[in-house]
């Protein structure tokens, strides 16, 4: 069942999502090569929990930690570990907080040091992919119109792998709500969006063909071909004409190209 929300559900929604951007903002500034994604996990549940929430994601289904750390060729939902970061290494931060009743969920993906240009591209053309994505995210038009736009711009323009498996999602007072938003798809299908519906856009693509496997951890969802993967994610909800972004990169893509430790040359905003 898909739930519309108030205006005001909306607001909550928006501060929430604001804390997940803030939790990335503060993380940028942490990434370099020698860092554990352990470490940035435990400062990512400290400064949500000082902030009066919690980590969405601790204990959702299982999950162990607060955040999702996918290294290289981890698609998404990655354990948080040991080992160090290295320069060429990328990173898809995904994270979760429930504040107030209710969800934010954004993820990011970061370069640890200079990248080859395949690489760069593959960002690139992922964070883009997700804003063409959203240019659909309009009353009147379809959750497919959506799908139909991410792997158009990923998979026909540009050749990647779009995951299928792993959906963007409805978000609320839970994390996942109807309805599924897939990374592909064709236009005019999937259900008609309406004002207030608040959805998870998050294109998750991979540099070869896009076929993944699940790891022996039982959550780490990774790459068949051990190529690298992509994955970006706002939170928004649906209205006439342009659809309200909750969650922000803005202060994020400030500290990233602030930061010498950090490949950012891949995206001109």
């Amino acid at each position: 069942m898909i739930y519309y929300k108030t205006d005001e559900e909306v607001e909550l929604l928006r501060q929430s999502n604001l804390l997940v951007s803030a939790t990335h903002a503060m993380l940028c500034k942490e990434l370099k090569a020698g860092v554990t994604t352990l470490h940035l996990n435990n400062l990512a549940d400290s400064f949500i929990a000082d902030h009066k929430a919690k980590a969405a994601f601790k204990g959702y289904n299982g999950f162990p930690f607060a955040c999702c750390m996918s290294k290289n060729d981890a698609v998404v939902h990655g354990f948080p570990n040991e080992e160090e970061l290295k320069d060429g290494d990328i990173i898809s931060i995904d994270i979760g907080v429930d504040m107030n009743g209710f969800v934010g969920d954004s993820a990011y993906t970061y370069a640890i040091g200079e990248q080859p240009q395949e690489v760069k591209d593959l960002l690139r053309v992922t964070k883009e992919s997700l804003y063409k994505g959203l240019e659909m995210a309009v009353v009147g038009n379809r959750i497919g119109d959506v799908s139909f736009a991410i792997e158009e711009h990923t998979f026909k323009k540009h050749g990647y792998g779009v995951v299928r498996e792993l959906t963007g999602h409805g978000v609320g007072r839970k994390l996942h709500e109807d309805p599924e938003v897939p990374n592909y798809g064709r236009r005019g299908t999937g259900i008609k969006m309406q004002d207030a519906l608040v959805i998870a856009v998050e294109p998750m693509i991979t540099l070869g063909p896009r076929d993944i496997y699940c790891d022996d951890d039982q959550w780490t969802i990774k790459t068949r071909d051990g190529k690298y993967a992509a994955h970006y994610e706002h939170s928004i909800c649906v209205r006439k004409g342009a659809c309200d972004i909750l969650s922000s990169f803005d202060e994020i893509e400030a500290n990233e190209q602030a930061n010498p430790n950090l490949d950012s040359s891949y995206y001109a905003k």
